[in-house]
C-alpha cells in the first residue's frame, strides 16, 4: 500500500522538497542549494541524496512511497526528457530515468510553471477548476496550461511558454532565449523595471521612482500611492500583458486566469490593470473570464509536483 510521495521543485538557486502523504497533505517541507556548476551535475544526485535521507530520518519504507514529481524550469517531455535549460546548466538530460535509477523510485517531471499551475489548481487559486491557464511574473514570465485537469505538455515540452509569445516588433534588445520582443522582456520584473528607466528618462516629471531603486514591487508601490510616471508605466505592461493573455485566451478558453509569482503581490490593483486590457483585445465569448491571484506561493511547485505523481496513484 503507497502512502507517501515527494515533490521537488528544481529552481536557478534552490531544490525545493516536500514530502506528502497519499491524501495530499504536506507532512515536511525543506529546501538544497542548487549547485549549477558543472553544467549543473550535482543537482540530481544532491536531489537524490536529499529524497533518501528524508525516507532514512522518517524511518520510511520504501515500498510504501508512490514516486519523486520533478519540476524543471525548463522544456520537459512527457518523458521526463530535457533538451536544454536555461538557468541550471542542463544540456539535454534524462530526470526522470536518471531519479529513478538514483533512488530506486517512479518519478514524473513536468516544467516547473505546469507544476505550479497544476498545484493552484488543486488546491490554490484555480482549486475546483479543469481547465486553467497560471502566468508567473517573477525574474521572468512563466506559463502553465491546464486543460480537462492534465498539464498541456506539447509536442516538444514547451506547452506554455507564454514569456515567449511575440508582442513588440521595436525591440532591439534580445530576449534570453534569443529573440526579440518577447512577452517576458516587459511583462516580468526585469521588465517592468525596463519600462519604469524608460518612462524616466523620457521625462522630466516628479516621480517617487526617481528616490530610490527602480524595481518592479517600487513602480507599483509609486502606483498605489498615486504617482503619475508610475501609471504610465503600469498602462504600458498591462497593455502588453492583456493582450497576450487575449491571444492565449482564444486558444485555450480556460475557466480561470491566475497571476502568481513575485509580481504578483502586488495585489489586487495588478489584476484590474490586466483585466482593462484583457477585456479589450479578447475574444467576446472569453471577456468574462475570471482572474484570481495565486495562493500557494512558493509551494505551487512542490504541490504539483505530488499532484503528479498522486494522479497516477489515482489512475491504479
Amino acid at each position: 500500500m503507497k502512502k507517501y510521495c515527494f515533490g521537488a521543485d528544481i529552481g536557478g538557486t534552490t531544490v525545493k522538497l516536500g514530502l506528502f502523504d497519499i491524501e495530499g497533505n504536506v507532512l515536511d517541507k525543506w529546501e538544497i542549494k542548487t549547485h549549477t556548476e558543472n553544467e549543473g551535475a550535482a543537482i540530481l544526485p544532491d536531489t537524490a541524496e536529499a529524497v533518501m535521507a528524508k525516507i532514512k530520518e522518517r524511518n520510511l519504507n520504501v515500498e510504501e512511497i508512490a514516486g519523486i514529481g520533478v519540476g524543471v524550469p525548463g522544456p520537459v517531455s512527457i518523458d521526463g526528457i530535457v533538451p536544454h535549460t536555461a538557468n541550471l546548466g542542463w544540456g539535454y538530460k534524462e530526470v526522470t530515468k536518471e531519479l529513478s535509477e538514483r533512488t530506486g523510485l517512479p518519478c514524473k517531471a513536468g516544467n516547473d510553471a505546469n507544476v505550479a499551475a497544476l498545484g493552484e489548481m488543486w488546491v490554490g487559486g484555480a482549486k475546483g477548476c479543469k481547465d486553467v491557464l497560471l502566468l508567473t511574473l517573477g525574474t521572468g514570465v512563466g506559463g502553465g496550461i491546464i486543460v480537462d485537469g492534465k498539464i498541456l505538455t506539447g509536442a516538444h515540452g514547451a506547452g506554455g511558454e507564454i514569456g515567449h509569445i511575440h508582442v513588440e516588433d521595436q525591440m532591439e534588445e534580445h530576449c534570453g532565449c534569443g529573440n526579440q520582443g518577447c512577452l517576458e522582456q516587459f511583462a516580468s520584473a526585469t521588465g517592468i523595471a525596463r519600462l519604469a528607466r524608460a518612462a524616466l528618462a523620457e521625462c522630466e516629471d516628479p516621480s517617487l521612482l526617481r528616490e530610490e531603486e527602480v524595481t518592479a514591487k517600487a513602480v507599483f508601490d509609486a502606483l498605489k500611492a498615486g504617482d503619475a510616471v508610475a501609471e504610465r508605466v503600469a498602462e504600458r505592461f498591462a497593455r502588453y500583458l492583456g493582450t497576450g493573455i487575449a491571444v492565449m485566451t482564444a486558444i485555450l478558453d480556460p475557466e480561470v486566469i491566475v497571476i502568481g509569482g513575485g509580481v504578483s503581490k502586488a495585489g489586487g490593483i495588478l489584476l484590474d490593470y490586466i483585466r482593462k486590457y484583457y477585456k479589450t483585445n479578447a475574444y467576446k465569448s472569453s471577456k468574462e473570464t475570471e482572474f484570481a491571484l495565486a495562493q500557494l506561493g512558493n509551494d505551487a511547485g512542490i504541490y504539483g509536483c505530488a499532484k503528479l505523481i498522486l494522479d497516477g496513484v489515482c489512475e491504479n
